[in-house]
């Protein structure tokens, strides 16, 4: 650990989360044992059939305050007591993002705590790190397949701050596929439950969807085509309501086709990792749509094939969440990282950045 550490206080930290349309807030404690944790999922925007920016970023302003003095209140902690405070500083909505690390930046000024920028896809990355979730945490390196709404990459978690982009998708993320099906065949919204759980009543060979770039070298994924696909067949219905069997079937047989390409691109992807990183023998699946059930077991039997180890964050853990967060806090804070409070928020923060790597701001840009 570098010596920068011992100027920085020990102690619990603060994680704020607030890029898309979860407020949260958890307080963690430097082993990784989560003392508090809370988390407000906005409905409204179900009305709309998405997140609308505006209404997302008003919902922050209005309950993160309180979560804060929630979590804080379950913790047993005065804000003294804490060691740092991290907050999703992008990639996000960006009204979000300015209220989230808005919050942060306050309580660090106003109780000298060093502030810790979050970007939101590290928050992913790191989550295997957190003791319990693998025995000890995840040792670096690992392969990384962050799945969401937003993003569908795969990753080479070489440390901190380290992270090489092996593949992505080329058009659309995994989860806004499934939101778009779901949209198509009647259902609400957000859609990879609604789908998953329709999918368990149809049956997923009636219909011949695509199966896009599957064998295909690489590891970068496309949905467009198999959107497309599941577009057409429900066109060819009466305009109202798809009868309910067939609405299943079309769940079911999208579903399957997305399970068997992220099944080959995983494949693809522990290649491309070991050439890499040979001595790395763990898969990682992260990110909301890492709670499809038929998608982990298909995952998991891919890397157990391959004699690598897998894991995935508990249920609660693989949408957004401040447990996440807070833990990149504690990450960064052992390195003697921290941020400056005029550290803006970024819409686009990738993974792979430059300024990702930990050779940045130190003890001297903590508030005085």
């Amino acid at each position: 650990m570098p010596d920068r550490w011992s100027r920085l206080r020990p102690g619990p930290v603060l994680g704020l989360e607030s890029s898309c349309d979860e407020t949260a807030a958890a307080v963690l404690a430097p082993d990784g044992q989560i003392l508090a944790e809370a988390v407000l999922s906005q409905a409204d925007h179900a009305t709309y059939g998405g997140v609308v920016p505006e209404i997302a970023a008003r919902a922050h302003l209005a309950h993160l305050p309180g979560l804060v003095g929630q979590v804080m209140r379950q913790a047993g902690l005065g804000f003294d007591g804490l060691a740092g405070i991290a907050a999703s500083s992008g990639p996000g909505l960006i009204g979000g993002l300015i209220v989230g690390s808005g919050v942060g930046k306050g309580i660090a000024l106003a109780r000298g705590l060093p502030f810790v920028a979050v970007n939101h896809l590290e928050a992913h990355a790191l989550t295997a790190r957190l003791p319990g979730l693998v025995l000890g945490g995840a040792p670096f390196p690992y392969l990384l397949l962050l799945l969401s709404g937003g993003h569908c990459q795969c990753i080479a978690v070489e440390g901190v701050g380290r992270h090489v982009r092996l593949g992505s998708t080329i058009d659309d993320a995994v989860g806004e596929a499934f939101d778009k099906v779901a949209k198509m065949i009647g259902l609400g919204w957000p859609g990879g439950p609604a789908v998953e759980r329709l999918a368990a009543q149809g049956d997923p060979t009636r219909f011949a969807f695509p199966r896009p770039l599957r064998g295909r070298p690489g590891c970068d994924f496309s949905f467009s085509g198999l959107k497309t696909a599941v577009a057409q067949v429900v066109a060819a219905y009466p305009p109202g309501p798809l009868p309910a069997q067939d609405a299943a079937d079309i769940a079911a047989g999208f579903q399957a086709a997305v399970v068997d390409v992220m099944a080959d691109r995983a494949a693809r992807a522990i290649e491309l990792f070991r050439a890499r990183q040979p001595e790395g023998r763990l898969m990682v699946v992260g990110g909301g749509v890492a709670a499809n059930t038929a998608l982990r077991t298909a995952l998991e039997r891919v890397a157990a094939a391959r004699g690598f180890g897998f894991a995935a964050p508990p249920l609660r853990l693989c949408g957004d969440n401040a447990v996440m967060v807070a833990w990149v806090g504690i990450e960064r804070l052992r390195l003697g990282l921290t941020d400056a409070l005029d550290h803006a928020p970024r819409p686009r923060w990738p993974l792979d950045a430059a300024d990702m790597s930990p050779t940045g701001a130190g003890p001297a840009d903590m508030p005085r």
